[in-house]
């Protein structure tokens, strides 16, 4: 989004920033789900970057007793969107084999924990040619691609029969296309991931999501890496250090 590059584009000027944590400062008339004082994860199309934001009550979630800010912060949005791939895209079942690409970024990691937790046999790529050649060896049942580009296309060779590609983004640059006959000869499922989507049309799933979530970071089965905190003044550094892939995990701003 920075860049102009993603398909939303704010006017400009505009905040970045679409995850965010803190104490809620007051509410709106009708409000329920949430009351001042209480500490609260929430979620913005942009505007984050900021001391105080304003955000609409059915983006915010009170987070566990147990859940500091920092870990809080980034933790909506990746863990949501794994999830929903994971759980409702692909009813990835325990045992399967789960290729994730781009494991050391938000999302990926994300994959990876949520994938251990439901029991599926996980495989995470990071630019490591040997375990795309695991993947290709057992088969991917579940491919769990963020990246796009080449690694979209190497996903479709090394998929298992009745396999299900996720496409989650295009980190990678390129939107890839697929030959309809690979799909075909394999009995393959290509699933777009767009959780935005289901946020935006208020679906009563993002609050489920959310409580298993939370009930799985209580067990500690989901343990967030946050890379790095930068102060707000300092948000240039941090676009830099998610710019250059410097980062892993989370990079997350503090006033």
């Amino acid at each position: 989004m920075v860049q102009g590059k993603y398909q939303v584009k704010p006017p400009l000027p505009f905040s970045p920033g679409h995850e965010l944590a803190g104490v809620v400062a007051a509410i709106g008339s009708g409000v329920t789900r949430v009351r001042p004082g209480q500490r609260v994860l929430g979620m913005v199309q942009w505007g984050a970057y900021a001391e105080r934001v304003v955000v609409p009550a059915e983006r915010v979630f009170a987070i566990p007793e147990a859940m500091g800010f920092e870990t809080a912060a980034g933790f909506g949005l990746v863990y949501q969107t794994s999830y929903c791939a994971l759980v409702h895209r692909a009813a990835l079942r325990s045992g399967e084999w789960l290729l994730v690409h781009g494991a050391a970024g938000g999302v990926g990691l994300a994959a990876v924990q949520i994938g251990k937790a439901l029991g599926a046999r996980v495989i995470a790529t990071a630019g490591t040619p040997a375990k795309l050649e695991v993947a290709r060896h057992e088969g991917a049942d579940v491919v769990y691609d963020p990246v796009g580009g080449d690694v979209f296309d190497g996903s479709t060779r090394c998929i298992a029969f009745e396999g299900r590609l996720l496409t989650i983004g295009f980190a990678g640059g390129r939107i890839p296309s697929i030959a309809v006959n690979r799909i075909l000869l394999k009995n393959i499922s290509v699933v777009g991931v767009h959780w935005g989507a289901y946020q935006r049309r208020g679906s009563p799933l993002v609050d489920a999501w959310m409580d298993a979530l939370f009930s799985l970071y209580e067990k500690g089965q989901l343990r967030p890496v946050v890379y790095r905190t930068y102060r707000l003044r300092d948000a240039a550094r941090a676009l830099q250090a998610l710019a250059t892939r410097e980062s892993h995990g989370k990079v997350v701003l503090v006033p």
